[in-house]
């Protein structure tokens, strides 16, 4: 799967490349400890991306989460990152993440990459909600949901705790498809 962007593309997460998922982990770290944690807590290192990868292809097989990257034309390295977790293929819905690299921040390159990627989901997994959780000071993110389409369902006071040990509140951002 790829998605044409022009100057970028979207494609599934190369497992059998965890070097290059772990480079843009690593290299964005501090800002993703809060909001990724889990994917920070299970790439520490190259050994631990490696079995990490290796579950997620598990998962991918078992459509518990997909994650896909994104990448300009021509070069190896990931620049941004989207995923889809919390898959109920039983209504179905499901909730998207996404984040891009600190050094293409403020480009409006994840809010234009999340429509295509959006149709993309519900043509192939005929989706009727997906969600967003996004921290409520997070004012980049809540943008690039409302840019696209999502609306806020609420806030979720003290919903989440970040590797730092603090309750923060969520803001729930959905959108429906028939």
């Amino acid at each position: 799967m790829k998605i044409d962007l022009g100057d970028y593309y979207i494609s599934e997460l190369d497992t059998a490349k965890p070097e290059l998922f772990y480079a843009l982990i690593e290299k964005n770290r501090p800002r993703l400890e809060d909001f990724f944690a889990g994917t920070v807590r299970k790439t520490r290192s190259l050994e631990e991306t490696m079995a990490y990868c290796q579950t997620i292809a598990k998962l991918r097989k078992e459509k518990a989460y997909l994650p896909y990257t994104v990448s300009k034309p021509g070069k190896t390295d990931y620049i941004g990152f989207l995923d889809v977790k919390n898959i109920d293929l039983t209504i179905p819905k499901a909730e998207l993440g996404y984040f891009i690299d600190a050094g293409f921040e403020g480009q409006g390159i994840i809010s234009k990459a999340l429509e295509p990627f959006i149709q993309y989901l519900i043509s192939t997994y005929r989706f009727k909600k997906l969600l967003c959780r996004v921290g409520s000071e997070n004012q980049g993110s809540i943008k690039v949901a409302l840019n696209n389409g999502f609306t806020l369902e609420g806030t979720i006071r003290r919903d989440y705790i970040t590797t730092r040990n603090q309750l923060v509140d969520l803001n729930y951002y959905g959108r429906i498809f028939d």
